[in-house]
């Protein structure tokens, strides 16, 4: 399209030093032929124009696709952090239960050692002091 304008606009050069009036002066035919020219120029710039623009919307379009993949992305990593810091958080938690309820299962066994020994002592004292009588 640059190359095209560029033909025209030389063609309108042209077209504005021709002469061919009496005493060199230009006619209304080489005026006429002169602002066609000028015209296909004008139509060409907005043919160029609207190419420009299209190329800029696209790259806003673009730029703005881009925009909206990282906020994405970021939403989604900072929902992933969340995911894992309560994660942890639990699994921290599990583990403190998990040791507290370790250490009650450990008290309840040394309780019922101490018991039976208990009445293992007791049922041994009260069967030799039969044995006595």
């Amino acid at each position: 399209m640059l190359a095209q304008r560029t033909l025209k606009f030389g063609q309108y050069d042209q077209s504005l030093s021709m002469h061919t009036g009496i005493f060199g002066f230009q006619t209304k035919k080489d005026i006429r032929r002169s602002n066609d020219i000028l015209m296909d120029i004008v139509k060409t710039d907005d043919d160029i124009y609207k190419e420009l623009k299209i190329l800029l919307d696209l790259r806003t379009f673009q730029q703005t696709q881009v925009q909206t993949h990282s906020k994405e992305t970021e939403n989604n990593t900072i929902g992933f952090m969340t995911t894992i810091n309560k994660l942890r958080d639990q699994v921290d938690q599990l583990k403190a239960d998990a040791a507290k309820q370790q250490q009650e299962h450990d008290k309840t066994v040394r309780w019922l050692i101490l018991l039976l020994i208990a009445l293992l002592i007791a049922t041994l004292y009260f069967a030799s002091r039969k044995r006595k009588a």
